[in-house]
């Protein structure tokens, strides 16, 4: 079970939001440099389907359907009967089965801060940097209105 210092809800909560926008390529590269995942068997999937996706206007308007979004999800059990789960955007079953395998190993004190510094933290960087660049290329294109405001 996670114990709350290091891994509570808002740890897991990082640790599922980057392995949801990792590739399975670039998971599966970072678990060369990781310990062995431990043996598991599937509860569910990997299976694809439908999500309703919900906005609202304005951000607090009324909520309206947007649209559908395709999802694959996984769930795992480790021999000790931990239990992870994984949802991921798109139809990367391979994805979603290593985010439910490291879901239920990172649970585990013990082999929580190895798997941490070799998979999440770096996965968590690269998602940073290519955050920044997008933001500093879009950045290249703002447009002050500054004129306007002196011109009435």
């Amino acid at each position: 079970m996670v114990d709350e210092p290091q891994g509570g809800v808002a740890a897991r909560r990082r640790w599922m939001g980057v392995l949801a926008r990792a590739d399975a390529a670039s998971i599966a590269a970072r678990l060369d440099d990781a310990p062995a995942l431990p043996a598991h068997s599937r509860l569910r999937g990997p299976e694809t389907g439908l999500v309703m996706a919900r906005g609202r206007q304005g951000g607090d308007g009324a909520p309206f359907n947007l649209g559908e979004v395709t999802v694959t999800r996984c769930s795992v059990r480790l021999a000790d009967g931990t239990v992870g789960h994984a949802y991921v955007a798109g139809r990367d079953a391979r994805q979603a089965e290593l985010a439910a395998v490291l879901d239920a190993a990172l649970q585990d004190p013990a082999a929580r801060p190895a798997l941490l510094a070799a998979v999440i933290e770096p996965l968590a960087a690269e998602q940073a940097a290519r955050a920044a660049r997008d933001a500093a290329r879009a950045a290249a294109t703002r447009v002050e209105f500054f004129t306007m405001a002196t011109m009435r």
